[in-house]
């Protein structure tokens, strides 16, 4: 929500690619603290919006368009689901790993926070970048925070992925429980032992390895 790039994820999202034959289309969103609350999902649903407008001269089938992010991209991908939901655009999945979800997640967790590679104080500075003075408020968007979403009806099916000591695991469990409480299709992955970001930190571990299976099993599927 408040760094990233194009540049920074292309290798990732080549490899993908590669191993799926599925193609991608990055969005380049503008970032907070300079585009605060709903600009990064607002920007995203209209990249989405045109996507779905041109797909028969892309060659693209429009019911087979997924959404997918990691961190806090996917904390943006999962307000993209709730935009497209909102707005009739068609959306056939969302795939979320380790997603940035909940901004009131901002009471250090004894169990997880000595093993936190994005922190407690790293949550409030990105929260408090995109949402300022509203952050814990009840004026908080779920398009912003999409923990604060109350019906999760309609909803696209959704993959979720989450590293068993990562800050953002219980509000990753709640949220699939939202989604299969509202008859919404959820794939819930908790890797056993795993940070924030442990595919990227050790890509040749067998839970690194055993998601990587699973989230390209899943975009092959849409």
């Amino acid at each position: 929500m408040v760094c990233g790039s194009l540049e920074a994820y292309d290798r990732f999202v080549a490899r993908y690619v590669d191993v799926t034959g599925v193609p991608f289309l990055s969005v380049d969103y503008r970032l907070a603290p300079e585009f605060p609350g709903t600009t990064l999902v607002d920007d995203s649903h209209i990249a989405l919006v045109w996507l779905v407008d041109h797909a028969e001269q892309l060659g693209i089938d429009a019911d087979r368009i997924a959404v997918m992010g990691d961190s806090g991209g996917g904390g943006v991908a999962a307000g993209v689901a709730i935009a497209a939901r909102d707005a009739g655009t068609p959306l056939a999945k969302q795939i979320l790993m380790n997603p940035m979800l909940d901004d009131r997640n901002l009471e250090p967790d004894a169990e997880l926070a000595p093993f936190a590679l994005w922190t407690y104080d790293n949550n409030y500075t990105g929260w408090h970048a995109l949402l300022g003075d509203d952050l814990g408020t009840d004026g908080v968007s779920p398009l912003a925070a999409p923990s604060r979403l109350k019906d999760f009806r309609g909803l696209a099916p959704a993959f979720i992925d989450v590293g068993e000591i990562d800050i953002f695991r219980d509000e990753n469990i709640l949220y699939a429980l939202g989604l299969l409480r509202a008859g919404v299709s959820c794939e819930l992955y908790v890797r056993a032992g795993s940070l924030h970001g442990f595919d990227r930190l050790a890509p040749e571990a067998r839970v690194a390895m055993a998601s990587w299976d699973d989230r390209c099993r899943a975009i092959k599927a849409i």
